[in-house]
């Protein structure tokens, strides 16, 4: 066993079910008043194995007072199937005293775990001092138990005689409805744990953890990817606890998972299923004359969102008479986005007036409705994204996150709380301790739900507690704008990503009709802007020309080959001036993918090949074309051989050898259609006018199938995938899909992250379309775009982005997630 607490628990308290009271365990004989914290263990050995490998052990570290953690990793010295318990008593608000009963017999991993230094006398008894690791104890025997504490005079306390046993009433209650089969069962008394609470948070969150009860206990599960709590509270007191909102209520079903954004971070929800139970607690636990109004009166549930860093108030009702009229008089500037009307409060204190203690801290700006639902949030931009969520049905209830808590918890209940890293962050942000805030870091795992939930039932609150791993299921993905770019004159060129190899995260570089190159950060900044004297040709393609990992952008423009740094400037000697103009785009070839590049210029029939350093490459033969070159050559590798492809006008397709000269002779002239020439299974393939498709072997092997497609369609392929466009019929590995009828680009084809991705782009309408490998349109496609895309994973996120033309001087990136 590691030194590890489970630190959830300061975050969110659960129970389990009420059980037939039973006779305590005879460790209780030995249990002075009022402990703070105390954790039965069943099993020792199988209990320190599966502390071991849980997610919390192995990812979080808490710096408890009096190294408590070093104490309690002393367990681990401890090898028995026999059961311990441990209890904790505070000495103040940050110092605690331990006491460990074990039961008989047990051996220590090694002989020399424990070293015995000198009798130690107190009153009339006589107890061992001894080391234990590095922690100094004092020991006592009975005929069943060890018992070993931090301290002489508890030790002193525990081996009295006595002949009943003085402990709560609420803690012996609740002490038989743990499972002796779980691996062990944990009893924390709130009243005695300020110096727990002190720790994790801070302020008014301090006094509300103390006030959720009497006692609570959770039996504890575990594996590797998750931790289980199950267990009960207690409240028999007259001191007012906030968990005492809820009782006499009925646990109901979510409403509001089906109208918060999918990227909902933290998602607290609280169910009123009868309002004047509700407003009667209220009324009482904060001791008020009267019940507050009951303007709300028709609300069932109350949740409080976290997205990306904002907050949000959700209030679902089954009648709007009475709150329509107050909203009314308290709002101003009317604005319609997607139609539906949003509104800007001139006063917002109304929420946490009406719902305290429950809402604490939120004065929204903004509310609107949709259907059953308001919303309320502290800025337009959240509003927004509640709203575009909902348009496209990309809701919480859909995210993994929510399926994968959904799936340990019940469906109704009257208090539930889920959240990511990120939210569980941010909530420790606002109420943590600057103690807990430094020692969890980033510790937190992405790839892990955090959720809670309580369930009233007859002064018991049921409560689960659960640190589960996110299920890994296919997902509709949903799509989002990440950025939009507007420039001073239209866009000349399609925005293309490149990499930013000083973080590894991608960048857009575009064009402009000024002939303006730009290159912008993806978080839509313009890094730099370079005139040009001419419009761009093709891709431009990033090179390491020096070996050192530092990227260049290369390109040509109508007359011009040109190198520039990530700066924008000019790297000599690759500023070549070619006159004439008509250059094709320019074509980079990486043999052996060792940097040792080849740079091919073809202009009309002249064909230049220049090295690293701006130099002709006299080996390299075919300098000559007997007619105009249609495209850049492309390399194609098949085995150990390269084979440097031409597509020239009179139809004559040149599959050539590193040295220019032919490797394949390809006997037949071919009408190219307009499409590359390709590599599919082996061969290489294009197609003509006709709608033929041609390919030919490595040993010169003509074979033709025809595709029964008009003039202007479109292919790409990989050497498995191949993709054919024709009017509005898109057809992916067979998988034929029907578009709407409009005018296509030529299909385009991805590999990111592991996965095939094609688009087509509706010139006419606008319409960007993505498709995975087998045919299945991307969530929330088609979006807004004006002809060909980039895509790729811009940040590290494992997320995709696509670029593409918004409007003439606009771009815009899409996220999906």
């Amino acid at each position: 066993m590691r030194n590890r607490i489970p630190w959830f628990l300061l975050i969110f308290c659960l129970w389990a079910c009420e059980k037939k009271k039973e006779k305590p365990a005879s460790f209780f004989n030995f249990l002075p008043q009022d402990p703070s914290l105390l954790i039965k263990v069943n099993h020792i050995n199988d209990y320190n194995a599966a502390w071991e490998n849980s997610p919390f052990s192995t990812s979080v570290k808490l710096n408890l007072p009096d190294s408590l953690f070093t104490k309690l990793s002393d367990l681990q010295e401890v090898e028995t199937n026999k059961g311990a318990l441990l209890s904790i008593y505070p000495k103040d608000s940050s110092l605690i005293n331990l006491l460990l009963i074990i039961e008989k017999p047990f051996t220590f991993q090694t002989k020399d775990s424990m070293v015995v230094k000198e009798s130690v006398s107190f009153g009339a008894s006589t107890y061992q001092k001894i080391e234990l690791n590095t922690s100094t104890y004092y020991l006592a025997e009975s005929k069943r138990f060890t018992i070993l504490s931090t301290d002489v005079s508890l030790l002193n306390e525990a081996m009295s005689e006595r002949e009943e046993v003085f402990l709560s009433p609420s803690l012996l209650k609740i002490y038989g409805s743990n499972s002796s089969k779980k691996l062990a069962s944990f009893y924390i008394n709130l009243k005695q744990s300020s110096w727990l609470a002190s720790y994790a948070f801070s302020g008014e969150a301090n006094k509300k953890l103390l006030s959720i009860g009497d006692w609570v206990t959770f039996d504890f599960d575990s594996s590797e990817n998750f931790v289980h709590f199950r267990g009960i509270s207690m409240s028999q007191d007259s001191l007012p606890k906030t968990i005492d909102l809820f009782r006499n209520s009925k646990p109901i079903p979510l409403s509001n998972s089906a109208t918060a954004p999918f990227d909902t971070d933290a998602f607290l929800s609280f169910s009123i299923d009868d309002h004047e139970t509700f407003s009667l607690n209220q009324q009482e636990h904060l001791k008020l004359e009267n019940p507050i109004e009951g303007i709300f009166h028709t609300v069932d549930e109350l949740s409080l969102l976290r997205i990306k860093g904002k907050k949000a108030v959700f209030l679902h009702t089954y009648g709007t008479e009475e709150i329509n009229p107050f909203l009314e008089g308290r709002r101003r500037n009317e604005i319609s986005y997607q139609g539906h009307e949003v509104y800007q409060l001139t006063e917002g204190s109304f929420l946490v007036s009406y719902f305290r203690p429950l809402l604490t801290d939120f004065i929204p700006k903004y509310y609107a409705i949709l259907e059953n639902t308001y919303l309320f949030s502290e800025d337009l931009k959240t509003i927004k994204t509640i709203i575009d969520d909902n348009s496209r049905a990309n809701t919480f209830d859909k995210n993994p996150l929510f399926k994968s808590a959904m799936s340990v918890l019940s469906d109704e209940s009257n208090v539930i709380f889920i959240s990511n890293s990120q939210g569980i962050k941010e909530i420790l942000t606002e109420f943590g301790s600057l103690q807990l805030n430094r020692d969890l870091g980033k510790s937190m795992d992405k790839d892990y739900v955090y959720a809670g939930q309580i369930i009233t039932d007859k002064g018991f609150y049921h409560t689960n507690l659960v640190m589960q791993k996110k299920q890994i299921e296919e997902t509709s993905l949903s799509t989002s704008i990440a950025l939009r770019v507007e420039l001073e004159s239209d866009l000349a060129t399609n925005p293309q990503f490149v990499l930013n190899h000083r973080n590894g995260e991608k960048e857009i570089v575009v064009q402009d009709i000024d002939n303006n190159l730009y290159l912008i950060n993806n978080k839509g900044e313009i890094l730099w802007k370079k005139t040009l004297q001419g419009r761009i040709q093709g891709d431009i393609s990033q090179v390491d020309l020096y070996k050192n990992k530092r990227l260049q952008l290369a390109f040509t423009t109508n007359d011009q080959f040109l190198i520039l740094d990530r700066n924008g400037k000019e790297v000599e000697p690759f500023d070549m001036k070619f006159p004439g103009g008509n250059l094709n785009g320019l074509a980079v070839f990486d043999y052996d993918n060792k940097k040792n590049y080849r740079f091919v210029i073809s202009q009309g029939t002249n064909i230049s090949m220049f090295n690293n350093k701006g130099k002709k490459v006299t080996g390299f033969k075919y300098n000559k074309a007997d007619s105009q070159v249609l495209m850049p050559p492309k390399h194609i590798r098949i085995g150990r051989k390269d084979y440097i492809v031409f597509m020239l006008e009179d139809g004559s397709l040149k599959i050539l050898n590193r040295t220019g000269r032919t490797r394949v002779n390809v006997k037949e002239k071919i009408d190219f259609s307009g499409n590359e020439t390709y590599l599919f299974k082996g061969n290489f393939v294009t197609t003509n006018k006709k709608g033929t498709l041609i390919a030919i072997s490595p040993k010169g092997k003509i074979t033709k199938s025809k595709l029964a497609t008009n003039s202007d369609h479109g292919i790409i392929t990989t050497n498995k995938t191949f993709v054919l466009q024709n009017e509005n019929i898109l057809q992916i590995r067979g998988h034929e899909v029907n578009l709407e009828l409009g005018v296509y680009s030529k299909p385009q084809l991805f590999y990111v992250n592991n996965k095939i991705y094609i688009s087509v782009t509706d010139i006419q309408s606008r319409k960007v379309y993505l498709f995975d490998s087998a045919g299945k349109s991307i969530s929330d496609f088609p979006v807004f775009g004006n002809y060909k895309i980039d895509l790729h994973d811009i940040d590290k996120d494992n997320k995709i982005e696509i670029v593409t033309k918004e409007q003439d001087n606009a771009l815009i990136v899409y996220k999906i997630n």
